[in-house]
């Protein structure tokens, strides 16, 4: 059994689930190395049974660690979120982790484990190696949190990213029945914590297609970001577009240290940017091969057209820009 101490020195041992009935919390030990590699840290399974550790929330609650830097990148899904955090993992600079387990577990609690959420954060925050800051990328299942993680860390930045309606929705029609189910789901969770009088009925709710749920989920996130940018907290938010930063990869970088108040070398940067990181699939790794026209039939690609326009009648009506204005650079 891990002592307390060793496990809130090691930012190796990773805060990962809850058990909300015992008022445990569950922490792994994970190897630097897992950061750069799929698939996301919430499906990471400890080697061995000396890689896991239990502990109860009054003692979780109770750890003093030494803190870092820690800053987040929320997301609309979608739209290479996962290829930035992996981006940002580089030895020496920073940390970056792809959606830890434990806030998605903290969002799904609610009120029921509140109090762990700062500690969570400064337990994200312990720095991997001398100097380096963290970068945590949630779920976009999580979004319902920023206020709270925002409070949490005071000197924390974030960046909101997002991207275009259309290659939203490829994605969800290209991941098929479970892709569409994802969709819906989308739109109950928003409709939840940041829904909106859309002038339907439960009828022609029920009725939507699954697109047209997938694009007010879509849409509903968009707002929530601009609330969240219009807020006290704006000022430390940048919005930034997942086309844009494919386009402009070592100036994205740059923005996101910048705002996080780091000055990078430029060739450390570029070593990223020119390296495997972007020849690989972020989520799935391997060869990564351009599959954003898979499963767009002329029909599939029809509905997307008309989800865009009537979602663009939906923003004007909202007086909402859709997507989002980049703002990071």
């Amino acid at each position: 059994m891990t002592d307390t101490a060793t496990i809130e020195r090691d930012p190796r041992w990773l805060p990962h689930a809850l058990d909300l009935a015992g008022r445990r919390l569950q922490f792994v030990k994970m190897p630097r190395e897992t950061l750069s590699q799929p698939p996301f840290l919430a499906d990471f399974q400890p080697a061995t049974p000396q890689d896991e550790a239990w502990l109860s929330f009054a003692e979780v609650e109770a750890m003093e660690p030494e803190t870092g830097p820690l800053h987040f990148i929320f997301h609309t899904a979608f739209c290479r979120s996962t290829l930035l955090v992996r981006a940002l993992e580089i030895e020496g600079t920073s940390a970056g982790l792809a959606e830890p387990g434990i806030i998605a577990r903290l969002a799904g609690a609610g009120d029921a484990a509140r109090s762990l959420i700062k500690p969570v954060c400064d337990l994200l925050s312990r720095p991997w190696g001398e100097g380096e800051a963290v970068f945590v990328k949630p779920t976009n299942h999580a979004n319902m949190l920023i206020p709270a993680l925002l409070a949490a860390r005071p000197d924390a930045s974030a960046v909101l990213m997002t991207n275009d309606l259309a290659p939203f929705l490829r994605s969800v029609a290209r991941r098929g029945l479970m892709g569409r189910r994802w969709g819906r789901q989308l739109y109950l969770e928003l409709m939840g914590y940041a829904g909106m009088d859309l002038g339907m009925d439960a009828r022609e709710q029920f009725s939507m297609t699954d697109l047209q749920a997938a694009s007010v989920g879509w849409f509903l996130s968009q707002r929530w970001f601009a609330q969240l940018a219009a807020s006290p907290e704006g000022q430390r938010l940048r919005v930034l577009d997942g086309d844009r930063f494919d386009a402009d990869r070592k100036k994205t970088l740059e923005a996101v240290f910048d705002q996080a108040g780091m000055s990078v070398p430029g060739a450390t940067i570029s070593a990223v940017t020119g390296g495997p990181r972007f020849a690989s699939h972020a989520k799935l790794g391997g060869s990564f091969t351009d599959t954003e026209g898979e499963g767009a039939s002329a029909i599939v690609a029809e509905e997307i057209e008309q989800m865009r326009q009537w979602t663009g009648m939906i923003a004007q009506q909202a007086g909402l820009q859709v997507p989002l204005r980049q703002t990071l650079f």
